[in-house]
């Protein structure tokens, strides 16, 4: 057989030649959205590649960072980077100015492209960037934040204009780094994960597959899931891989604009957090649209509660469940119901796990004494996980040995997820919680996950985070931290008394200790912060009540 690299730049190629009709549509909150093909996207992608090589001097391995929206620019940043040889490092813009500014010098980032929206959360850092040398601005922005600055400023149009049409591209070893993803360092500095070219391109035959996202050039996905938040879970990739038509909402997250780009655009498919779900939820609730097209959804990032998959099954659309994280690419397990279970009541308890591991992941359990646990659906151990797409170190800075940190990885290789669950016989994963968020009381486990599901069935929550606090008797108890609707009456008896009657929650892991809050705390990629809340209870800052 032929030796072929498996690279980005073939994707690149491949999906402006075959599927150059194929559509990249980005919302602009105006009359008519930005429309661009495949093709000219391509094109553009070549431009931009001339531009950076030709004005900018980037070279083999030189990390291009963008700091952008989901929207056309940055698909072709995707692909101009990686392709040219050079290494995409996408910042998470809305990590902490500090975590930003270490994580830009960590990776000695020479060029940020940037959206002109996001110039003043851009500027005040640039004194401390020492690496960075031009910034390229994309779209309408107050450039005069830039004043004064060591940098070189461009503009992303006038730069790429009248540059060739033709690259010639490298002959890339498929192992070598294609991006870069920062985990969101909720303990210590972030990590650095970095993404060859051929584990994209594996992981973009995974997102394709049937029994994955199983998407095709008759689909258009609305990519809610940012880009900076590990590829946008490869959708780019994958949409050039297969035609997907991709709806980019740029800076328009909120509930409102996502249900007009639904109604007017018709996309078929979806991806992002439940967060997200839940404020749209309730948003068509309140305001009922025509969102008859959307006939999937996939929800990643944290788990989705049970009964807001029933309450979109109510709307027709189809919620598929997922589990991931930077470390796996991200997609490491879908939740398709096997053939036998289809149209039975076994159907949606598959719909409820985490999903099935593909033929690229293999999964173990461990104990807590470092036993291997058997796939019985019972047995519940941390998570690990290996394959062509997981993470094998993180990324220790230029010139650096990889961080391969015994509580990440175990001795011989396999990425410890932190995740604690069950796999059943026939390879479902049910996660029950993080190793570091379930909650140990009086030598026994209380998932946090199952709290906060059970609770988020009561029709007056909106949302619920529970947490372990520290109790003098069991070492550890449950605190539950609500969201009420508007103009909900329910009160933390009647809350308590719900788990225990229709969520059926055994009656020694009924929380105590309960508060309300106006919103939960959520991390920079919209999972619910419970460090926040734990530092907030020990601090004496929440309203407490005590059952």
């Amino acid at each position: 057989m032929q030796d072929v690299p498996l690279t980005v730049t073939r994707l690149l190629v491949h999906g402006t030649l075959v599927h150059g009709r194929s559509r990249i549509t980005t919302w602009t909150g105006e009359d008519e959205p930005q429309v661009r093909t495949f093709a000219e996207t391509g094109a553009r992608a070549v431009r931009l590649a001339n531009a950076l090589r030709d004005e900018l001097g980037v070279r083999d391995d030189d990390r291009v960072a963008t700091l952008m929206w989901n929207n056309a620019e940055h698909v072709e940043a995707y692909f101009a980077i990686p392709s040219m040889g050079a290494v995409l490092h996408t910042l998470n813009l809305r990590l902490p100015a500090a975590q930003l500014t270490w994580i830009v010098n960590h990776a000695a980032d020479r060029v940020i492209i940037v959206n002109g929206s996001l110039l003043p959360l851009l500027a005040p850092l640039l004194p401390d960037l020492t690496t960075v040398e031009h910034v390229v601005v994309s779209g309408p922005g107050d450039r005069s934040a830039l004043d004064g600055s060591a940098v070189r400023v461009h503009d992303y149009e006038e730069l790429i204009a009248d540059r060739p049409t033709t690259y010639d591209w490298p002959e890339l070893d498929e192992r070598r780094a294609a991006a870069m993803c920062y985990t969101s360092g909720t303990t210590g500095d972030p990590k650095g994960v970095v993404f060859s070219h051929r584990s994209i391109y594996l992981h973009s035959l995974q997102a394709n597959a049937t029994e994955s996202m199983g998407l095709t050039d008759r689909d258009t996905s609305l990519v809610v899931v940012p880009q900076f938040h590990v590829n946008a879970w490869g959708l780019p990739h994958a949409s050039f891989m297969t035609g997907i038509n991709l709806l980019m909402p740029d800076r328009f997250l909120q509930p409102v604009p996502l249900a007009e780009m639904i109604e007017r655009v018709r996309p078929t498919h979806a991806a992002a957090v439940p967060t997200i779900w839940q404020g749209l939820l309730a948003e068509l609730t309140a305001r009922p649209r025509d969102i008859s097209s959307l006939a999937q959804v996939t929800i990643g990032g944290s788990a989705c509660p049970p009964s807001m998959m029933e309450d979109f099954d109510k709307l027709g659309v189809r919620v598929c469940h997922a589990w991931g994280m930077t470390e796996t690419s991200p997609l490491g397990t879908v939740a398709r119901p096997p053939a036998h279970a289809i149209g039975t009541d076994e159907e949606f308890a598959y719909r409820i796990t985490q999903g099935r591991f593909p033929a690229g992941v293999e999964a173990r359990l461990t104990g807590p004494g470092g036993e291997r646990l058997p796939w019985d659906g019972e047995s519940a151990g941390e998570l690990e996980v290996r394959g062509p797409w997981i993470a094998g170190a993180y990324y220790n800075g230029p010139d650096a040995e990889p961080l391969r940190p015994a509580d990440k990885f175990s001795e011989d290789g396999w990425l410890k997820t932190g995740d604690v669950g069950t796999i059943s016989a026939d390879g479902y994963l049910t996660l029950t919680d993080r190793a570091k968020d379930v909650i140990k009381s009086g030598g026994e486990w209380i998932s946090s996950v199952d709290l906060e599901n059970a609770l988020m069935a009561h029709p007056d929550v909106a949302e619920a985070a529970v947490v372990a606090v520290p109790d003098e008797k069991w070492g550890e108890r449950p605190l539950a931290t609500v969201v009420l609707r508007e103009g909900a009456t329910a009160d933390f008896a009647s809350l308590r008394a719900f788990l225990a009657d229709e969520g059926g929650v055994a009656k020694w892991q009924l929380p105590e200790r309960w508060t309300i809050v106006t919103a939960v705390p959520k991390t920079s990629v919209g999972k619910f912060d419970k460090k926040v809340l734990r530092r907030q209870y020990a601090a004496g800052d929440l309203d407490v009540t005590r059952l």
